[in-house]
């Protein structure tokens, strides 16, 4: 991933995830933007669990896949959006931390499909704990009213 189609990228990528009401709505920010690289943070919120009190794995999945999501849009020209087409989660640990991290890695870049690797990690008291592993696909997108980076 040498060559980068969009020197805006962080501005672009910034601006989308602005746009996301579901990451407003689970409290998840943009910690870091890298070309290929993303992250999110979010607190802990007891709104946001299962019946033990757990993080829901649908608020993980949700979060992982944005992270994924924009780690692949950082990679595309300002003419070209990505959607996730396909994802394979899996649970490694319950989801029990003050704070979680979601951290999306573009592993295959392309000019049809672009494949990323996320990963979850909660965060407490001593180091952060891996409790989900993704693998997502993406298809860019060029040309579609209403989808835009």
């Amino acid at each position: 991933m040498d060559e980068r189609p969009d020197e805006n990228f962080r501005e672009r990528v910034s601006l989308s995830f602005a746009r996301q009401k579901v990451m407003r709505t689970i409290g998840a920010e943009l910690t870091k933007l890298e070309y290929g690289i993303v992250e999110l943070e979010m607190p802990f919120r007891d709104d946001l669990t299962q019946q033990h009190g757990f993080l829901h794995a649908g608020i993980l999945s949700t979060a992982l896949d944005s992270a994924c999501g924009y780690a692949a849009l950082s990679v595309m020209p300002e003419d070209a959006a990505v959607l996730t087409i396909e994802f394979k989660i899996n649970l490694l640990s319950p989801g029990r931390g003050e704070r979680f991290l979601f951290r999306g890695e573009v592993t295959k870049p392309g000019n049809t499909i672009i494949v990323s690797d996320g990963r979850a990690y909660a965060i407490a008291d001593g180091p952060a704990k891996l409790i989900a592993s993704m693998t997502g696909t993406m298809m860019v997108v060029r040309g579609r009213e209403g989808i835009a980076g």
